[in-house]
This record gives structure tokens, C-alpha cells and sequence, in this order.
């Protein structure tokens, strides 16, 4: 059997997450006065493809200023190019200030047989599905691609600390919800879940304005 084809509903612009946000505020009140206070909500979109995921490897584990560093480097080096890095040297690695795991991380990406082409008209759990079956990409980093690489609407990143977070204070909950409570509370942002997860890191921000913190 081939791969399952399937047409979901698409981010492509601000007017795109604008009427994502109309519908969570019509449909939860909590979201509405999330949104209230957020504001306009990012678009947020991405490049796809080998450098895209590349660069979410490079970002693992390292401040934002380190990583875009390092990224600098592999840029510069043609490394993003996934032909170059297949031909790649340790030597050409390491200067580039790739650790020994992301080394093998990213040769392992680029030997990958991912026809990212084929990614944009897969189910969201299919793709999800496949790229984390390569060393170096967890859920996380699955669903920020289809999220903001493949603008998919209906993704929610369940463990992402932030919106875990952000979900306790604006729900009032007596605790951090885990991912799988993240994704029950998610389910009722379907079919809108990526701009809910964009109003969440929002209010994130919003919250940590509030309390002062960096």
C-alpha cells in the first residue's frame, strides 16, 4: 500500500491563525481571555525539507545564542546541504561544533530516505510517525516540523514545558498537566490545536512580563 494522501486544513498566513483564533475565543472561554490578553498571535512558518530538521538537531540542548552559533557554522560549511553532509568528515563536523551524538545525528538524517516532498500531503500522525524513527528527532521536534515547517492547524506540541505551563495558570490547575493530560486538554482546540499552542506560548510570555522574568 502507498502512503495515505489526505488534504487537512493548512496554516499559510496571518489570515490563516487570525481565524483560528476567532474560532477558539467563539468556542472557549478560557482561550478568549488568553487571546485578550495575547493579542495578535505569530504566523511563525518555516522553511521544510533536511535543513529544516538539521537545524531543530543543531538547537537540542543548547542556549538559543549557541545554537544559532553553531548553525552559523554548519550554514556556512554547506553542511545544511544534504548531499554535502553525506560526503561529511568528522573533522568537518566537529569544527563545525557539532557534538559527537549530533555527528552521528545528522549523518544519520542525511542518509535518511525521507522524500520530504511527499511529507506535505501525509497525514499529520503519519509524519510525525516517520520522523521520529530517526536517531535525534522526538515527538517534540516531530510536531514543531508539522507545525510550522508543513502548516499543519491541528498540532499540539503536548510536551512542550511552556504550554504545559501556560495551561496550568490560564486553567487554574493544582499542577503542571503531563503530555498525555496535555493531550486531553487539547483535544477540545481540534481542529484549530497549532493556534492554540501559539495563544499558549503567547501567554507564556504575557506571564513571565508579569512576574518580571527575563
Amino acid at each position: 500500500m502507498g502512503t495515505r494522501i489526505v488534504k487537512e486544513r493548512r496554516i499559510f498566513s496571518d489570515t490563516c491563525v487570525a481565524e483560528g483564533a476567532e474560532w477558539l475565543k467563539a468556542n472557549d472561554p478560557c482561550m478568549a481571555q488568553i487571546l485578550d490578553q495575547t493579542g495578535a498571535l505569530p504566523l511563525r512558518l518555516r522553511d521544510d525539507g533536511f535543513a529544516a530538521l538539521l537545524h531543530a538537531i543543531v538547537g537540542q540542548q543548547v542556549s538559543v545564542a549557541s545554537a544559532n552559533a553553531i548553525w552559523g557554522r554548519v550554514d556556512a560549511a554547506k553542511l545544511s546541504d544534504r548531499i554535502v553532509m553525506q560526503s561529511a568528515t568528522d573533522e568537518d563536523l566537529q569544527a563545525a561544533g557539532l557534538s559527537r551524538p549530533k555527528q552521528k545525528y545528522a549523518r544519520a538524517l542525511a542518509q535518511a530516505d525521507i522524500d520530504y516532498a511527499a511529507l506535505h500531503d501525509t497525514p499529520s500522525d503519519d509524519v510525525i510517525a516517520t520522523l521520529i524513527k530517526q536517531p535525534g528527532i522526538g515527538t517534540w521536534t516531530a510536531e514543531i516540523y508539522a507545525m510550522f515547517s508543513l502548516g499543519r492547524a491541528d498540532v499540539f506540541a503536548h510536551g512542550d514545558l511552556a504550554l504545559q505551563e501556560a495551561a496550568r495558570v490560564a486553567l487554574d490547575l493544582p499542577k503542571r498537566p503531563t503530555e498525555k493530560e496535555m493531550r486531553a486538554i487539547a483535544e477540545s482546540w481540534s481542529p484549530w490545536r497549532s493556534v492554540a499552542a501559539r495563544a499558549l506560548w503567547a501567554y507564556y510570555r504575557v506571564m513571565n512580563a508579569r512576574e518580571g522574568v527575563a
